[in-house]
């Protein structure tokens, strides 16, 4: 009856083996320019983009949100800090998401592929949201009286005259995957680790928050927005399973068995 049980478990699919690597980097390079290309698509709608910030702004009002301008008065404190907030925003979006998926990739192949999966959607979904709803960032919006601390302290990836920037989509701010991806990065950490440690990844989407506020470079909307939308992308994918994660190794039998009829220890 055990071996075949054995057998019958031996046969189911080995979710986690580690997908082929030239596929995996022909996917991520993929979803990458087809992230880069869609917000580009977006581009040219300056007015649209300006109008919805006004409505924004003022939602944000009328639910009593907190205001960005209190975030970016605690970095205007300190030079030093708004440097290294810009710094922040310019330097670990990409890289950081980028190495967790390579660690999860060599380390945690099952829950490699469930985040990538999340991610893409996540991605796909807030494509849609650049292209249907574009909005001027709060630096952009004279309503807000909040400084681009980017153009004025450095450094910045963003050209000074947004209509003209042909380098990236200014008026993609809705929803944030600044920090979208930052909090799916630390879910998969959590979800992958087991050390108690691997909590203190919730100080990255934590970090990106006061950042992207800070900045300028969001709205409050932006943040609640994307949470939801990486909520509805971690019900739909479906997470692996605790038998695949934990990643024990296979139980050896008996040592009984082993032995040949009859035989002593």
């Amino acid at each position: 009856m055990s071996t075949a049980r054995s057998r019958s478990a031996t046969r189911e699919p080995d979710t986690t083996a580690r997908p082929p690597l030239v596929r995996e980097l022909l996917l991520v390079v993929g979803l990458f320019l087809l992230y880069k290309l869609g917000r580009k698509l977006a581009n040219g709608h300056i007015s649209e983009a300006y109008r919805n910030a006004d409505h924004i702004w003022d939602l944000e009002r009328y639910l009593h949100l907190p205001s960005e301008t209190d975030i970016q008065a605690l970095l205007l404190h300190s030079d030093s800090l708004v440097h290294v907030a810009n710094t922040y925003y310019a330097t670990v979006h990409f890289p950081l998401t980028l190495a967790f998926l390579v660690w999860l990739y060599w380390k945690k192949p099952a829950h490699y592929v469930w985040s990538r999966r999340v991610l893409a959607v996540l991605t796909g979904i807030a494509l849609a949201g650049h292209l249907l709803f574009p909005l001027a960032p709060p630096r952009m919006l004279a309503a807000t009286h909040l400084m681009d601390t980017g153009l004025v302290y450095g450094p910045t990836v963003y050209g000074s005259t947004p209509q003209t920037d042909s380098v990236s989509n200014q008026f993609a701010a809705m929803p944030s995957l600044h920090f979208g991806w930052a909090l799916m990065v630390a879910i998969g950490f959590i979800a992958a680790g087991r050390h108690r440690a691997r909590w203190l990844w919730l100080l990255h989407p934590a970090t990106t928050l006061l950042v992207i506020v800070g900045t300028a470079n969001h709205y409050w909307m932006d943040v609640l927005v994307v949470s939801a939308l990486l909520g509805i992308a971690l019900l739909i994918v479906p997470r692996p399973s605790a038998r695949l994660s934990r990643s024990r190794p296979v139980p050896r039998p008996p040592l009984r068995r082993l032995l040949p009829h009859g035989a002593s220890r």
